[in-house]
């Protein structure tokens, strides 16, 4: 009898996790039944966004790997009800390792997850994870159309869990007020060599950014500027202040970016991975900075092809001595890039292209005391990309 009761439970479980969480009968939304008004949706789009390239690249000018890789997979949704909602909903499906971040509660394949709510004309609420309102053009453009990214960028808390509130003070100019979680997981997760000796966790592991965009010239130059702020741990903080200015005028798009960060902590990482080179047992690094500038020239010579050049510059640097690191210049980083891109067809999301990359770290005499060495990377590439609109 014991037997029969246990078979009937796990039956009734199996069946209830094959039922649907909305049974296709029930046809009226909460959104209805809360408003008394029937469904409104204004819009709504998904869209599969796919790249991948064939590539072949060199270590210090010495062949090093050739092969095929699937650069990015994203699928996206998004939309709006109601006259005043919005949704955003992006995952990456090509992330090898996708764990449950402890401080979010979310995979780190989710890069959006958010609800917006348009107050009235000119404030909107945004909830979720969403974009950090850094600014730069290499930042806050669609991924998909970056060939390779600098250190800095590539290293940003880019997605992050929290609210922003967007106020429009013109048409042509928004504020943006934003407070986030400044990292997706422990401090183990975001610092390789764990907290330093002496330094405390932090209770309020927040970052909160004012940002402006700004529109001129029929809307052809863009400037976005935004500052940062946020505790790493107790009595450590980070700084940021970035900033994109954009020339978008057919047939040329321009930009220079600025970014910097003052970092209690190594957060990216990029110097405190220097310590462990030659075998040694790595640590996270106090007092460190990065500026990087980024230059991009796109000219756009006629409908189906598109040519763009594009530099960076570098550095990373320990603004204060401390232990035994002292302060001063430990990398100096720049790259070139020149690619060239043919769109088969008008007004689509297909793209085929063709780009060259040229990459040097210097490393300086601070940084080699570890057994570090200076290095250079290239890379030829050979790449499709794909925007493939589902509805």
């Amino acid at each position: 009898m014991v037997l029969s009761m246990l078979l009937s439970v796990i039956a009734m479980g199996v069946q209830a996790q094959n039922e649907a969480l909305i049974s296709p009968e029930e046809s009226e939304t909460l959104l209805e039944k809360v408003t008394g008004k029937e469904r409104e949706i204004d819009w709504a789009h998904m869209n599969v966004q796919f790249a991948t390239s064939a590539n072949v690249e060199f270590l210090n000018k010495e062949f090093s790997e050739a092969a095929f890789k699937v650069n990015r997979v994203r699928l996206e949704v998004l939309g709006s009800f109601s006259k005043k909602f919005s949704y955003h909903f992006r995952q990456i499906l090509n992330v090898h390792s996708t764990p449950g971040y402890s401080l979010d509660n979310l995979s780190g394949s989710v890069e959006l997850a958010n609800v917006g709510w348009t107050l009235n004309d000119r404030l909107q609420l945004t909830a979720g994870k969403q974009a950090v309102q850094f600014s730069g053009y290499e930042c806050w453009v669609n991924a998909i159309k970056v060939r390779y990214y600098s250190d800095f960028n590539n290293y940003l808390p880019c997605y992050q869990v929290g609210v922003n509130l967007a106020y429009k003070l013109h048409p042509d100019h928004e504020l943006n007020f934003q407070v986030v979680n400044n990292r997706n997981g422990s401090n183990d997760e975001l610092f390789s060599y764990g907290l330093p000796a002496g330094v405390e966790e932090s209770k309020i592991p927040l970052l909160g950014t004012v940002s402006w965009d700004g529109y001129f010239i029929d809307r052809a130059m863009q400037l976005r500027y935004s500052l940062s702020y946020g505790q790493l741990a107790r009595n450590r903080n980070v700084f940021y202040f970035t900033c994109g200015n954009v020339w978008d005028r057919k047939p040329f798009l321009g930009y220079i970016d600025f970014m910097y960060s003052r970092e209690g902590l190594d957060s990216k990482g990029l110097i405190s991975q220097l310590t462990a080179a030659g075998g040694n047992e790595g640590r996270t690094v106090k007092n460190v900075d990065y500026f990087t500038t980024i230059g991009n020239l796109d000219y756009r010579v006629s409908p189906h092809w598109n040519l763009y050049v594009k530099g960076v510059y570098e550095l990373g640097n320990v603004f204060k001595s401390e232990d035994d690191i002292p302060a001063g210049n430990y990398r100096r980083t720049w790259n070139a890039q020149l690619c060239a891109e043919f769109f088969p067809m008008e007004e689509s999301g297909l793209l085929l292209y063709l780009h060259f990359l040229h990459k040097y770290t210097h490393l300086t005499e601070r940084a080699c005391r570890w057994g570090a060495e200076s290095f250079s990377e290239q890379r030829i590439s050979l790449g499709l990309v794909y925007t493939l609109p589902v509805f």
